[in-house]
C-alpha cells in the first residue's frame, strides 16, 4: 500500500530524528539501569525504559501532532491511522547488564503498514533511517541498495529463545530451525535485540534475520528499514510483514526466498498455536 497522500514523511522522518536525537543522552547515560517493573514471563523494564518513553511520545505528539503506540503505556491502536509504534529500549537485558547491543526503535505505520523507520544504538554510535520508497541511510549516508547475497555466504540474526518454552512457536521448533540454518547459512548471531538485527540486515552486515515476535515494536522500525534498503520483510509464511503479523523474517530478495525455504523445511511455521502468553522474543 503507498503512503497517504497527505503525509510529508521527509519532514516527519526529519523530525523524529530530532527528537531521538534530544534522548540519546539519557540512553547512553542509563546504561546498567536495573529492573523496576515486572511484566509477563522473566521480561521486564527499567526507570529508563519508563521515561523515555513519555518522553519521547510526549514530544513526538507536540512536533507531528500523530499519536504513540508505546511498549510500556500502549496509546492509539497500532493497526488504525497513522501512528508512532515505539520501543524507547529494545534489549532490555542487555542494557540492564550493560551490554551495549540496545536500541530505540520507532516507525511511522499507516493503517498497519509501515512508512519509515529509525533505528539508534546510541552506545555504539549507530543510526539506521529510512522511507519505504525512499531510500535508507546509515550514520546519514545514503546507502546502496541490498546486493542478491545468497545465505551460504551470509550471517542471519537469530531470535533468542528457550528450547522448553512453548506459545506460538515453541521454542524445540525454534532449535531445530536454527540447527538447520547453522548447515545452511556462513554464521548465526543472536545478539538479543531484534531491532538491532533487523537494522543490521538493511546496512547489509546480516544478509537476513527471522523474529518470532508478534509485537508490533519489536518488528515496524526493522520492517521499514528493510523494505527501505530494497529488502524483504514478510512473516514466516511469506506474507507481508504488518502490525498483528506473529513473526518478521527479513533478508534481500534472494536470500529472503531461501531462508523462507529452510523454515517451511524445519515445520516450525505449522507449530502456529494461539498461545501468545507464553512467546519469548
Amino acid at each position: 500500500m503507498p503512503p497517504r497522500a497527505d503525509l510529508d514523511l521527509p519532514r516527519l522522518l526529519a523530525a523524529a530524528e530530532r527528537v531521538l536525537d534530544s534522548v540519546e543522552q539519557t540512553f547512553s547515560d542509563g546504561l546498567g539501569a536495573p529492573r523496576a517493573v515486572g511484566k509477563s514471563g522473566d521480561d521486564f523494564a527499567t526507570e529508563v525504559d519508563l521515561s523515555l518513553e513519555r518522553r519521547i511520545a510526549l514530544e513526538l505528539q507536540d512536533r507531528t501532532g500523530i499519536g504513540v503506540h508505546g511498549e510500556e503505556f500502549g496509546g492509539p491502536p497500532a493497526d488504525s491511522g497513522p501512528v508512532w509504534i515505539l520501543d524507547p529500549i529494545d534489549g532490555t537485558y542487555n542494557y540492564s547488564v550493560g551490554l551495549p547491543l540496545a536500541a530505540m526503535l520507532l516507525a511511522l505505520a499507516v493503517d498497519g503498514e509501515p512508512v519509515l523507520g529509525l533505528t539508534r544504538l546510541p552506545l555504539l554510535n549507530q543510526r539506521y533511517a529510512g522511507v519505504v520508497g525512499g531510500g535508507f541511510t546509515a550514520n546519514g549516508v545514503a546507502a546502496d541498495p541490498l546486493p542478491p547475497t545468497p545465505l551460504t555466504t551470509a550471517v542471519i540474526g537469530c531470535g533468542a529463545f528457550n528450547v522448553r518454552s512453548g506459545g506460538r512457536y515453541p521454542g524445540a521448533g525454534r532449535a531445530e530451525l536454527y540447527g538447520a540454518l547453522s548447515h545452511r547459512a556462513r554464521r548465526l548471531r543472536m545478539t538479543g535485540s531484534t531491532g538491532t538485527d533487523m537494522a543490521y540486515v538493511a546496512a547489509g552486515i546480516f544478509g537476513g534475520a527471522v523474529s518470532f515476535s508478534y509485537h508490533a515494536w519489536d518488528n515496524a522500525a526493522g520492517a521499514a528499514l528493510v523494505r527501505a534498503a530494497g529488502g524483504v520483510a514478510t512473516d514466516v509464511h511469506g506474507e507481508p510483514w504488518r502490525v498483528g503479523s506473529a513473526s518478521l523474517v527479513t533478508g534481500g530478495p534472494r536470500l529472503h526466498e531461501e531462508l523462507l525455504q529452510v523454515i517451511a523445511d524445519s515445520g516450525v511455521a505449522d507449530d502456529d498455536e494461539t498461545d501468545e502468553s507464553k512467546v519469548d522474543q
